[in-house]
């Protein structure tokens, strides 16, 4: 039994309530300013010894989530702080997620995706005046345009195993510096010889082969699976506005500083952006000396157990091979690259020998598509999250989002093929180009998701086969043009390639994680 408890007051308070919890309360009775006890038949009901006084002036509830947020130290990989991983964290609001250290990280990757693009675009606005003063053939200016991806085939495979085993942070900050070198080095490569100019774009397409296995690296260590598509949306929404930067800007700058202007001024906009990356971001959400504690122990909350241990420096490719799953990816890429290099590289020159318009208004034409593509992929990205949210099967999510983006721009092709007017082809082009970024919610996020320790290398070997389709599309075309005489042949051929790789997808795609450390 309790005896009396002697309380002394602050002077001036008004009577209060003293509450345990809900069910189990004790009120006093009386509390008198001048007397210093409480009454002798005060109620009391004990069963815990933590209680809460709540002041009937000071009722407001504050939420933690609103007050000054821990930080974690970066000193090691660990955080200092313990999570329990069986709770369930709440979903973050808007502004917080846009405000998070994990969208800052996301926007540093568009960025660089997008100087990426950019740098790879300026030469199909150069290349027509390159032809000109040379006096090169459209087939020799498809080999030029090509010889970016002569590097591009060699280091996915390696890259996405170094991002595997080292990260994203390094190996990106590694192949921006050596694409903007190559950027910058372009013009003096053109005016040197036609074998330093080959050996330049090829060691462009070197470089950027890490870009993409980096980016699915940081958005599979920083974002949970019902951020991804979002985050994926982002980062490819820098990708596609480095088209449009790099086909509007380009013109505008060769008549300012000559054919070497845009590759100069890209490139040490490259060189710029490392210094900041290497400053500013981490590697994994437990380095980050920026990070809250409210935002790590969300993603880690999120995050499967076993999920982000780090892979073999030597992939287990046999195995990786073995899977439909892991063709299914394969062929979405190949198809994928086929008509992004075909569109990239060729649009400008179509719209200037189908429709006769300079080239300025060639690269708007392109670049507007590009724009869109930005946008639709983002929104693309939250349409998918909210499908797995509202708790449909990421199987089927993938498979709906790659359909649309497969079976849309092939639709489109036919109608860009049909076109009269420049506006209603570039009309058609910009549905095609829209749609086509939905497959970003699809093959793109599934390398995450059926392999997260190994989806550097199943990127890389996706885009090393990517890429053997984009030459043989991007010089396909060129040969394609001078012996038919068409370019909406080769459209055709192309949309019917599209419906082919959907179908494909459709039946051996998987959004299940799959075990590729298994004997075989």
């Amino acid at each position: 039994m309790y005896s009396p408890a002697t309380v002394t007051p602050p002077s001036g308070f008004p009577p209060a309530t003293i509450l345990q919890n809900p069910r189990k309360t004790r009120t006093i009775k009386s509390f008198s300013k001048s007397s210093s006890s409480f009454s002798s038949n005060s109620t009391l009901q004990t069963s815990k010894p933590t209680i809460q006084i709540h002041h009937e002036a000071c009722r407001t509830r504050i939420s933690a989530r609103f007050l000054p947020k821990p930080r974690v130290s970066s000193d090691d990989a660990q955080p200092r702080v313990s999570v329990n991983e069986d709770e369930e964290a709440s979903e973050p609001s808007f502004l917080e997620f846009i405000t998070s250290e994990r969208v800052k990280v996301v926007a540093m990757v568009a960025l660089a995706l997008a100087l990426c693009n950019a740098d790879r675009v300026v030469m199909s606005v150069a290349i027509v005046p390159l032809s000109q003063s040379r006096g090169w053939s459209q087939a020799f200016a498809g080999v030029v345009q090509s010889s970016f991806l002569w590097g591009y085939m060699i280091s996915p495979i390696a890259g996405g195993t170094l991002v595997d085993y080292y990260g994203g942070k390094i190996v990106m900050a590694c192949g921006v510096a050596l694409w903007s070198m190559a950027t910058f080095l372009t013009p003096w490569a053109a005016d040197h010889s036609l074998l330093a100019l080959l050996t330049m774009r090829a060691l462009l397409g070197v470089a950027e082969g890490v870009a993409l296995p980096c980016m699915n690296n940081m958005i599979a260590r920083w974002f949970p699976e019902t951020e991804r598509s979002r985050a994926v949306g982002l980062a490819m929404a820098g990708f596609q506005l480095g088209s449009a930067i790099g086909l509007t800007l380009s013109p505008i700058l060769m008549s300012q500083g000559g054919v070497g202007g845009p590759f100069i001024i890209f490139g040490l906009s490259g060189f710029l952006w490392v210094l900041v990356w290497v400053s500013a971001t981490s590697s994994t959400p437990e380095r980050s000396p920026q990070i809250t504690k409210y935002e790590l122990e969300y993603i880690q909350s999120k995050r499967k157990k076993g999920q982000m241990k780090t892979a073999k420096i030597i992939p287990p490719f046999r195995r990786l091979l073995s899977k439909l799953p892991t063709w299914s990816l394969i062929v979405a890429n190949s198809m994928h690259s086929w008509g992004f290099f075909v569109i990239l590289s060729w649009m400008p020159v179509y719209f200037k020998t189908i429709y006769h318009v300079d080239l300025r208004q060639a690269a708007w034409f392109s670049a507007v598509p590009w724009s869109m593509m930005a946008l639709v992929g983002y929104l693309a990205g939250v349409f998918s999250d909210k499908l797995i949210q509202s708790g449909m099967t990421i199987t089927l999510t993938r498979k709906i989002m790659q359909s649309i983006g497969f079976v849309g721009p092939g639709i489109a092709l036919i109608g860009l093929i049909m076109a009269k007017s420049p506006v209603v082809a570039s009309a058609w082009l910009t549905l095609a180009v829209g749609l086509k970024s939905f497959s970003h919610c699809g093959f793109l996020v599934n390398l995450q998701e059926i392999a997260p320790q190994y989806s550097g290398v199943l990127h890389g070997m996706s885009n090393t086969a990517g890429t053997l389709a984009a030459i043989l599309g991007t010089v396909g075309a060129g040969f394609f043009v001078e012996l038919v005489g068409s370019f909406q042949g080769f459209l055709l051929l192309t949309s019917l390639l599209y419906f082919s790789a959907a179908l494909f997808w459709n039946v051996f795609s998987t959004g299940e994680r799959v075990n590729f450390d298994e004997g075989s």
